[in-house]
């Protein structure tokens, strides 16, 4: 490497510390939020859901405050360090609220707050590389470290149905929001510059839903996050009802197993083309689902494994693609606006629509109607994601072609 990429010690380990404590916020209380809901504080399927309904909202809500705040008038590095410590005092609050209405509308806050950070530590390491595309991975790298740390340290002290994983999460958010102040200065890359709506959502990008391929892929990309958002915000809850012994550290495997994929993903890519990887990622969900629906805790509790490790292949062969047919079909002038575009269809309100369609069903099928910490009918629940997954599939075969891959304007 030569010395223009190289990034000096101090540099790569702060901005290194920066991406293992952003994950490691999200990783210690995100998984284990369901079963902390549904067994300590006994909250029905559609309360659990409506509390996990908060990440997409911030999702959907995070493009307005980066692109027409953040981006035009404040350095990254204090955006971040205010929003992480407004976060730890939330996550805080979270911690002592018992009833669903208060927890819902605590967790809103702070997710309005962590959202936009995803994007401005994104954007505070790409200021200080040459080349993001060679430099980026090795930084990015320590999030998914973080998460999987956060995860083994959950798990091995037994503290998933409890609230502690909240404090936890809070106050490392508390030091990142400290520590964002030290990190390298990035000013504000928007400043003077008029920003509309149309930008901030991507709406640019709506003209490339005049090719059909296209077209069913949004499409496709939506609905495949309804079955989606069962596993993000069920899993845990089920393998603890399941009697699965440190659940969330074995849930961990999933992170591992993305990091794996993604580095065979060059080779897959060569011999599947788009249209298949996209496909071979939808049924890979389908997939997860049965393994879950069909597996038990004894015996069979291989099948639980093996479903979490399909999370390599879920997550790299779908949204990872997808990432590279948006980029290799949007005219470049619209690159930036149709990747915001996907990430708002897909992240914000497909899995808005999977979250709540997941809570109505896991209460749908509680043991005891009027008692959600009895328990639930975990195989009724899991064929409901499968079935759409695979309904899914058979219409994003028939329907979509990939002709747009690799036809982008310059």
């Amino acid at each position: 490497m030569t010395q223009e990429l190289r990034l000096s010690p101090p540099v790569r380990a702060s901005l290194s510390g920066m991406m293992f404590l952003q994950f490691f916020i999200w990783g210690a209380w995100f998984v284990t939020l369901g079963t902390y809901l549904g067994q300590g504080l006994a909250f029905d399927g559609v309360q659990v859901a409506a509390a996990y309904s908060t990440m997409p909202w911030g999702a959907i809500v995070a493009p307005f405050f980066i692109g027409m705040i953040a981006d035009r008038f404040f350095a990254a590095e204090r955006v971040l360090g205010v929003m992480h410590l407004l976060g730890a005092g939330l996550l805080f609050l979270a911690s002592r609220a018992s009833t669903p209405g208060e927890f819902f509308w605590i967790l809103l806050g702070y997710a309005f707050c962590y959202n936009p950070t995803l994007a401005l530590v994104n954007a505070i390491s790409f200021n200080q590389m040459a080349s993001p595309a060679k430099q980026f991975p090795g930084i990015r790298v320590f999030g998914t470290i973080g998460w999987i740390v956060a995860g083994w340290i959950v798990g091995l002290m037994g503290i998933e149905a409890q609230s502690a994983p909240l404090r936890i999460a809070a106050a490392c958010s508390a030091l990142l929001g400290v520590f964002a102040f030290f990190l390298p200065h990035t000013p504000p890359k928007s400043l003077g510059h008029k920003v509309t709506v149309r930008d901030v959502l991507g709406l640019n990008a709506l003209t490339l839903m005049k090719d059909r391929s296209f077209a069913v892929f949004v499409i496709g990309s939506l609905l495949i996050c309804i079955p989606l958002a069962f596993y993000y915000s069920f899993t845990n809850l089920f393998l603890n009802e399941k009697g699965v012994v440190n659940a969330a550290s074995k849930m961990t495997l999933g992170q591992m197993s993305e990091v794996s994929f993604m580095l065979v993903m060059p080779f897959f890519f060569r011999r599947l083309g788009v249209k298949w990887m996209l496909v071979v990622g939808m049924a890979a969900w389908a997939g997860r689902y049965l393994l879950f629906a069909f597996g038990n805790p004894q015996e069979l509790v291989f099948m639980y494994y093996l479903g979490i490790l399909l999370h390599g292949i879920c997550y790299d062969f779908f949204f990872v693609t997808g990432q590279i047919y948006v980029d290799n079909t949007a005219p470049k002038a619209i690159q930036a606006s149709a990747q915001g575009f996907i990430t708002l269809v897909t992240y914000g309100v497909g899995m808005l629509i999977g979250t709540f369609v997941s809570g109505l069903v896991v209460k749908g099928h509680q043991v005891v109607a009027d008692n959600p910490a009895a328990g639930h009918q975990w195989t009724s629940i899991w064929l409901v994601p499968g079935s759409m997954a695979i309904v899914v599939i058979v219409l994003f075969v028939g329907l979509f072609d990939g002709r747009g891959m690799g036809t982008r304007q310059t």
